[in-house]
C-alpha cells in the first residue's frame, strides 16, 4: 500500500479512501447467510472513517435484533440503507454516487449519516429517497425502516450473534468511546454535524470491549472524534467503579488481553500518563496524532494550537519513556495562504519529528467551514506540487525506519491468508491505514487473528517482509 495513493489517517481521508473490504455493499456483514421464508431483508452501504463504520454496524445489529436478515446485494434487499459521509465535497460528491447507484440498482433507499445534516442536499440531487436522517440518528433510521419494510420476527429462529452484527474480520474491531468534538478548527464541520463532545460511560465502553474480546477479538482500535478529550464533558465521572477518563479507560481495556491502539489523540498535556501504560506492554506503544501543520501562523489559521516546537519536545518526552513508540498523523498542504517558506517550516518539521506514518490530502473547501473565507486560497497546481514534495520526504523517512527493523524480531497479528502467502501487521501498523508484514514462506499453519513472532528480512517504503 502507498501513502501517496491512499492518504491514511482521520475521518477527512478516509472518506475519500474507504477500503473496499470494510465497504457491506462489498464485504458480507458477519450474520447467517439465508433470510428464512418471509424474513425482511435490508441492505447497507457504508461510507467514510471507521466512526461511521461503528454506526453501520450499530444500525444492522439493531435491525437484526428486529428480525431482519441483512443482505449482501441489492438485488437481495427490500430496501437499502446508505450510510454517507460529508465532510469533503469530494466525499458528498461520493455519497450521492452511491445513493444514485443504490437507487438504480435497488429502488428503495433510506439515508443516514453525516451528509443526512443537509437533507435538501440530498433530495435536490435524488428525491426519491424513502428517508433521511442525520448522524448517530438510530431510532430515526429504525423507524424509516419499518415503515418502508415492517418487521416481521421469529424469536424461535431470528437469533442474533453475541457480538452483534460486525463488518470488520473477527479479530479485529473499533470501539467507539464518544461522539462530537468540542474543537473549532476553521476547516472541519464536525462538530455541526455530530455536535459537541459525548461520552459513552467507561463502564458500558469497557462490557462492550469484554464481549468483542470474549467473542474472539483480538485488537480494539478506539476511536472517536476526540480520544485524549474522552470523559471531560461528564467530568470524568466515575460509574460502577470505572473513571470515564482515557488514562484509566486505557488501563481498563489493557487488562483484557488484547491488543488496544489508540487512534486521533490531540496531544493535551496528559496525553503523557498514556506513555508509561505503553512502555509496560499494557497498550500498544502507538498514538495516531492529527498534528494538521507545523508553522505556527497556519495553525493559528486553522484555530488549532500553534506550538510545533513545544511538540517536538514533547514527542521527545514520549520517546524517552517508550523507545519503540510508534507516531503517525495526517496533516494539510496548501491551506489558504500558506506561503513557501511556512510549507518549508512544515518540511524541516517533518525531519526533525521523524514520524512513523504520514498521510496528507490537499486542502480544498468545506461547505459551511470558516476556512473558505480566508484569503490567498493556493492554486490547485501549487497545492499538488507540495503534496508531492511533502510526501516524499515522508517516503524516504518511512522507508529508513523500516530498514532498520530489518534483522530484528516482531510480533504480528495475521489478518488474511492467501495461495501465496500471509498479510500481518506489526503493532506499528493500524489496519487498512499502515502498512503490512508479509510471510511468503511457512504460513500454511496460521489462521487470522493469530498473534506470532517473525524475524524481519526485507523492507519496503511502507511494508515488511519476514519470516518464522
Amino acid at each position: 500500500m502507498s501513502l501517496l495513493e491512499k492518504p491514511p489517517g482521520s475521518c477527512q481521508t478516509r472518506a475519500m479512501n474507504n477500503p473496499p473490504d470494510l465497504r457491506p455493499d462489498l464485504a458480507r456483514a458477519r450474520v447467517p447467510d439465508a433470510a428464512r421464508p418471509g424474513q425482511p431483508t435490508i441492505g447497507m452501504v457504508s461510507l467514510g472513517c471507521p466512526k461511521a463504520l461503528v454506526d453501520s454496524e450499530r444500525i444492522l445489529t439493531r435491525l437484526r435484533a428486529e428480525g431482519y436478515a441483512i443482505s449482501p446485494d441489492y438485488a437481495g434487499a427490500e430496501a437499502v440503507i446508505v450510510n454517507t459521509c460529508g465532510f469533503l465535497d469530494s466525499a458528498k460528491a461520493e455519497s450521492l454516487e452511491a445513493i444514485g447507484e443504490a437507487l438504480s440498482e435497488n429502488g428503495r433507499v433510506i439515508v443516514t449519516g453525516c451528509l443526512g445534516a443537509e437533507p435538501d442536499y440530498i433530495t435536490g440531487a435524488h428525491p426519491s429517497v424513502l428517508a433521511v436522517t442525520g448522524p448517530h440518528q438510530y431510532e430515526q433510521v429504525l423507524d424509516a425502516v419499518h415503515t418502508a419494510v415492517p418487521p416481521s420476527p421469529d424469536p424461535f429462529i431470528d437469533l442474533l450473534p453475541a457480538s452483534g452484527v460486525t463488518l470488520t474480520p473477527r479479530h479485529y474491531s473499533y470501539l467507539k468511546i464518544s461522539e462530537g468534538c468540542n474543537h473549532k478548527c476553521k476547516f472541519c464541520i464536525i462538530p455541526d454535524m455530530r455536535g459537541k463532545l459525548q461520552s459513552r460511560p467507561a463502564h458500558a465502553v469497557l462490557r462492550e470491549a469484554e464481549k468483542l474480546v470474549a467473542a474472539g477479538v483480538r485488537e480494539l482500535l478506539v476511536i472517536s472524534q476526540d480520544t485524549s478529550a474522552y470523559g471531560v464533558d461528564i467530568r470524568h465521572r466515575v460509574e460502577r467503579e470505572h473513571r470515564a477518563h482515557i488514562t484509566d479507560l486505557a488501563r481498563d481495556l489493557g487488562s483484557l488481553g488484547a491488543w488496544v491502539r489508540l487512534h486521533y489523540v490531540y496531544p493535551y498535556p496528559h496525553v503523557r500518563d498514556l506513555i508509561p501504560l505503553m512502555a509496560e506492554g499494557l497498550i500498544l506503544p502507538y498514538l495516531d496524532i492529527p498534528f494538521q501543520h507545523a508553522h505556527p501562523e497556519v495553525l493559528r489559521r486553522m484555530a488549532r494550537p500553534a506550538a510545533a516546537a513545544k511538540t517536538l519536545d514533547e514527542i521527545a518526552a514520549w520517546r524517552a519513556v517508550c523507545p519503540d513508540i510508534t507516531l503517525r498523523s495526517t496533516f494539510i498542504v496548501g491551506y489558504p495562504g500558506e506561503t513557501e517558506e511556512e510549507f518549508q517550516t512544515l518540511l524541516d518539521w517533518l525531519d526533525e519529528a521523524q514520524l512513523d506514518r504520514v498521510g496528507a490530502f490537499q486542502y480544498e473547501n468545506v461547505a459551511g467551514a470558516r476556512a473558505n473565507a480566508l484569503p490567498d486560497h493556493v492554486p490547485d497546481e501549487i497545492k499538488a506540487e507540495r503534496f508531492e514534495r511533502f510526501m516524499e520526504k515522508a517516503q524516504s523517512i518511512s522507508a529508513a525506519k523500516l530498514e532498520a527493523k530489518v534483522g530484528t524480531r516482531l510480533e504480528v497479528i495475521v489478518d488474511s491468508i492467501e495461495e501465496d502467502g500471509a498479510t500481518c501487521r506489526t503493532k506499528a501498523d493500524a489496519p487498512e491505514i499502515d502498512g503490512n508484514l508479509f510471510i511468503d514462506e511457512g504460513f500454511e499453519g496460521l489462521r487470522p487473528g493469530d498473534i506470532v513472532e517473525v524475524l524481519v528480512d526485507e523492507a519496503g517504503d511502507y511494508d515488511l517482509w519476514g519470516r518464522f
